[in-house]
């Protein structure tokens, strides 16, 4: 549930930005940290059939690989959908990164429509994100896949 003022102010300075590959993913991680409610924010790249971790702010995670189909990331590039999962303790599915963390949404990142990533963010409340943060997060996506 970001607010407009919030998506304009993180898009244009990120569009502003001079960096690019993976100097331009972490700028992106550390603004997205800042906005109310990402309590983890992290991207994960799509290499070999699996996804490892790339540029993110948060608490370390355990979860530096994952297989596709597993968990909330890896169902995300399976089904080849964005994720927004209101209460992750319903999903059998669920691969904790924090036992904080109540809901995720993931946003895939993709080039000529394939997929190089995803954008992965976790909040500590249930119902955190909504469809404007994956509206966001989408406009985020394409503006990393035009600097990957």
């Amino acid at each position: 549930m970001i607010s407009p003022e919030a998506v304009r102010a993180v898009l244009q300075r990120l569009e502003d930005a001079p960096e690019s590959g993976a100097a331009f993913r972490s700028r992106a991680m550390r603004m997205l940290a800042d906005l109310p409610g990402y309590n983890w924010s992290g991207i994960y790249r799509l290499e070999g059939g699996e996804l490892l971790l790339d540029e993110y702010v948060g608490a370390v995670t355990n979860h530096t690989t994952i297989a596709i189909g597993v968990g909330v990331c890896g169902t995300a590039v399976k089904e080849d959908r964005n994720q927004v999962v209101d209460d992750v303790r319903q999903l059998d599915n669920y691969l904790a990164c924090s036992l904080q963390t109540r809901s995720e949404i993931v946003v895939l990142i993709r080039r000529n429509g394939d997929v190089l990533g995803q954008i992965d963010i976790d909040g500590h409340e249930v119902g955190t994100f909504d469809k404007s943060d994956e509206a966001f997060l989408g406009q985020l996506a394409d503006l990393i896949a035009a600097r990957w």
